[in-house]
């Protein structure tokens, strides 16, 4: 199995004060040989439909505070931008960045740099679990009649709540079984996750 090195941003990224993005064709690539490939070493299956999908990712510089809450990584379905003229601009953009626009865009500040292999993997898989395939109304995973490929969708947590809610009231299935899989210890080892995802925010209360 090759040995796969870790992406970190470019240095003007540290050495530029100015608000910059920069596409980050390494960072993809490492992401589809870690997670999503056959032999891939922390392979998930969960993430099998992003095979399928194209996915540009951007390292920026740009602080990003919401709720109180420092933003270290996010998932979106370009383009996000409403209007004929900003959602062109967008898609211009995308397009000179990537050569097409993307089914998702992953942005991750620099600040991931800082934190150790498992936090940093844990974060990555976060956003990919928010880049998800749709279902049908029965359940199962959704596909395009014209061409087979999934319809894909931003998918939100499993399940999220209040501490204080659940030591009041207790848990509800969805927590209990969160708490199953804690106490399991978790298959691929212990991340410490101090960081917030802009995903989450941008829908939570």
């Amino acid at each position: 199995m090759t040995q796969l090195s870790r992406p970190t941003p470019p240095a003007a990224l540290f050495e530029d004060f100015r608000s910059r993005f920069a596409p980050a064709d390494d960072f993809c690539a490492w992401i589809r040989a870690t997670f999503l490939v056959d032999d891939a070493p922390l392979r998930n299956p969960a993430h099998a439909h992003l095979n399928s999908a194209s996915i540009g990712v951007l390292w920026t510089n740009v602080p990003n505070r919401r709720q109180m809450r420092t933003v270290i990584a996010q998932a979106e379905m370009p383009p996000a931008a409403k209007g004929a003229w900003p959602k062109a601009r967008e898609e211009q953009q995308l397009e000179e960045w990537f050569g097409e626009v993307p089914d998702f865009l992953i942005t991750f500040s620099v600040e991931m740099s800082a934190f150790d292999d498992r936090t940093f993997c844990a974060i990555v898989e976060h956003e990919l679990y928010h880049c998800a395939q749709k279902l049908d109304a029965f359940g199962s995973p959704k596909f395009r009649n014209s061409d087979g490929r999934p319809v894909f969708a931003l998918k939100g947590h499993d399940v999220e709540e209040f501490v204080g809610v659940v030591e009041r009231y207790g848990a509800t299935p969805q927590v209990a079984k969160l708490v199953q899989a804690a106490n399991a210890g978790g298959n691929v080892g212990l991340a410490s996750i101090a960081a917030a995802c802009g995903t989450c925010l941008k829908v939570a209360a």
